[in-house]
């Protein structure tokens, strides 16, 4: 495992100095090898897969990998060229974030849930209420929501059910089995449908930036620059 992990990031180094020398004399090659991507299941589905229809058929002799998770990983030592997370990202000097685009969370629940416990008509209500949290162990179960004026109000309390998935909080909800807090991105289609509510509709999260991550290097493979291009000009244009 060591050593193939090892003769990978030998290629890729191998490749971005081909392509660093291409640019340099302005004959920039078709891009090729592999981008390995990381991104979070829900936004994965969602944005990612539908768009790499598009941009393998500009760029027909990449290959790409993608592994869908809610995990955060280690670009270099797993040998990712970039990853998608959403929310802020820690400050670590050998990576580099850009912003691809913003979502805000909302609260949302199944009429099946609403028909057997009523929906809330203010946060503190949320109290009495299962609410579906993102984050296992030690990880804080407080909502904080923000109105339209800007003030804000925190919720802990009430049942908890905790996954370590968005896209099990969703299924959870659409079961029946509590309220979520879920980026609105991922649950359009369903409040559309009428699979789900939205609750307190006065009341939402903070915006969170969906950010490309990729690690710092003096010349940025093409492959990974196309892709993050073509990606925000995707989102900016939908």
């Amino acid at each position: 495992m060591d050593g193939e992990r090892f003769y990978q990031r030998c290629v890729q180094i191998l490749q971005d100095l081909e392509e660093a020398e291409a640019d340099i004399r302005q004959d920039l090659p078709q891009p090729t090898g592999t981008l390995r991507i990381s991104v979070t299941e829900a936004y994965g589905r969602i944005v990612v897969l539908p768009f790499l229809k598009s941009f393998l058929d500009t760029w027909p002799e990449l290959d790409v990998e993608v592994s869908l998770t809610d995990r955060i990983v280690d670009l270099v030592e797993e040998g990712f060229d970039l990853s998608i997370r959403i929310g802020d990202i820690p400050t670590n000097s050998q990576l580099i974030a850009r912003t691809v685009e913003y979502a805000r969370p909302y609260l949302y629940a199944a009429p099946s849930y609403i028909n057997s416990f009523g929906a809330p008509t203010e946060p503190s209500e949320l109290t009495n209420h299962q609410r579906l949290i993102y984050g296992l162990g030690m990880h804080s179960t407080g909502w904080n929501l923000v109105t339209a004026s800007g003030s804000e109000v925190s919720i802990d309390g009430g049942r908890k059910l905790r996954f370590d998935s968005g896209e099990a909080i969703r299924e959870s909800a659409l079961h029946g089995m509590g309220v979520a807090y879920l980026p609105s991105f991922l649950v359009n289609d369903d409040v559309e449908s009428g699979r789900l509510v939205r609750l307190l509709p006065n009341y939402g999260g903070k915006k969170l930036p969906i950010q490309v991550v990729y690690v710092s290097r003096n010349h940025l493979a093409q492959k990974i620059r196309l892709f993050i291009d073509g990606l925000v000009k995707h989102r900016q244009g939908s």
